[in-house]
């Protein structure tokens, strides 16, 4: 499929590209990203409406916008995930339902000595998962996602009728299915597919669009609804890599991630981040570090992450463990201020 522009400079307006997921027990007063503030599967919001009645982008835009190096996550809630979670991926909340992404690696891939067919590595083989909990993380409902060696999924997003859940191949460069899942039945319909690995979509929805990260997010793409692409850009930021984000309106997402650097004794250390996407340009905005860790030394924002504003609150649920790793997969709550 031909590509309108195949390359772009970061221009001035830079702004979001994609967020993500998990919501527990907020008060009453939430308003999430990548959903409708009422977070039900009617609640479409058309954008052209919204605009034109003034309605603004989700109160998460701004105070993520309002961040800065200075804040202080601290830590108010967290709850044990009592099943198998394997590898979480991404997180979005619908009502009084969350949903959980996450990749059962059986046999994980292997490096070739040297290139085989343009890959650097095996394929693997595993099962793609999405969950359905309550809001205290009790599993619900559960259906399995992919085909062949497409089993890893990304970071998700609800558009207000669908759940986006981009599904690869274990390695760059590769294969990918983006599906939209009925969160009312779980019935998966393939929407499209991407001749690379897609890490993690939102859907935009003032244009319809959806909006994808490549591997290691080096890559932003633009997709109709069935899978042409219209865009595709080299992403300029090397801060962090995103690994799951979500729409927040007025053509912006908030993205989540980490890099992992090494001090100069080989130790390992894990830098997280938050950003602001401007998901029409493919630039970068607004970016902050996170450090806080996971009781297994993740940094939080290393895989699914929800964010919602509750009052003067900006709230972060995120799933940084895995569940083979001690104590498994806790759900953690944490809260820092929405306001500058």
């Amino acid at each position: 499929m031909p590509l309108v522009r195949s390359m772009r400079r970061r221009g001035a307006g830079r702004a979001m590209v994609a967020a993500a997921a998990v919501l527990l027990a907020a008060g009453p007063a939430w308003v999430a990203a990548g959903a409708a503030s009422d977070g039900s599967p009617a609640a479409t919001g058309d954008a052209s409406a919204a605009r034109q009645a003034g309605r603004p982008a989700s109160p998460v835009l701004a105070a993520v916008e309002n961040l800065d190096r200075s804040a202080t996550w601290t830590v108010v809630n967290e709850l044990s995930l009592e099943f198998e979670t394997h590898h979480p991926q991404g997180l979005a909340r619908v009502g009084d339902k969350l949903y959980l992404s996450s990749v059962e690696v059986i046999e994980p891939p292997v490096r070739y000595p040297e290139p085989v067919d343009g890959y650097d590595r095996s394929p693997g083989r595993g099962v793609g998962h999405l969950f359905e909990l309550d809001l205290t993380g009790r599993l619900l409902r559960h259906v399995t996602l992919g085909e062949g060696t497409m089993y890893h999924p990304g970071g998700i997003d609800f558009d207000g009728r669908d759940l986006w859940v981009p599904v690869a191949e274990y390695r760059p460069n590769s294969r990918s299915i983006v599906y939209a899942v009925d969160p009312r039945t779980l019935r998966a319909r393939p929407a499209f597919r991407s001749d690379d690995h897609v890490g993690g979509v939102v859907r935009d929805a003032d244009t319809g669009h959806v909006h994808g990260v490549s591997w290691g997010s080096r890559r932003f793409y633009t997709w109709t609804a069935r899978g042409q692409v219209l865009d595709r850009v080299d992403n300029e930021s090397h801060y962090v890599d995103f690994q799951d984000c979500a729409a927040v309106g007025a053509g912006s997402a908030v993205c989540t991630g980490l890099v992992e650097y090494r001090n100069p004794d080989g130790v390992r250390f894990d830098l997280g981040g938050i950003a602001v996407v401007d998901l029409r340009e493919g630039t970068v905005g607004h970016e902050v570090p996170v450090t806080t860790v996971s009781a297994n030394r993740h940094v939080v924002t290393r895989n699914p992450v929800h964010l919602e504003v509750d009052g003067d609150v900006l709230r972060m649920w995120a799933a940084p463990d895995d569940g083979g790793e001690p104590g498994g997969t806790t759900l953690m709550v944490l809260e820092t201020s929405a306001e500058s």
